[in-house]
C-alpha cells in the first residue's frame, strides 16, 4: 500500500511538472476568434490575454450596438479556441490518472 502511494505522489508531481511547462508553451500559442462574417478579428494567446483586435472601418461608420455585439462575439470565439487548445493540450498528460471526466485545467 505505501508503494502504491509513493507511485501516486511520483506521478502526481510528474503531471504537474508537465502541467507547468505546458502553460507555459500555451501562453505563446494564439488563436484568432472571428464575428461578423470576419468583419471583428480578436487574436488571444492561451493564456487568455487579448494581443490585438481588428475591426473594419465599414463597422465603425454603423451602428455602436452592432459592433459591440460582434466585439462580443469575436471574444467568446476566441476564448472558445483557447479552451479547446488548452484541453487538447492537456488531455494526453492525464489520461492514465483516473480523474474525473469534465475536469477543467487553468489556462
Amino acid at each position: 500500500m505505501k508503494g502504491d502511494i509513493g507511485q501516486l505522489l511520483k506521478q502526481a508531481q510528474r503531471v504537474q511538472a508537465e502541467m507547468q511547462k505546458a502553460q507555459a508553451e500555451l501562453a505563446g500559442v494564439e488563436v484568432q476568434g472571428e464575428a461578423g462574417g470576419g468583419m471583428v478579428a480578436i487574436t488571444m494567446n492561451c493564456a487568455q490575454q487579448v494581443k490585438s483586435i481588428r475591426i473594419d472601418p465599414a463597422l465603425l461608420s454603423g451602428d455602436r450596438e452592432m459592433l459591440e455585439d460582434v466585439l462580443v462575439a469575436a471574444f467568446n470565439d476566441a476564448l472558445r479556441k483557447v479552451e479547446r487548445t488548452v484541453q487538447e493540450r492537456y488531455s494526453g498528460m492525464t489520461a492514465g490518472l483516473g480523474l474525473p471526466g469534465g475536469l477543467r485545467f487553468p489556462s
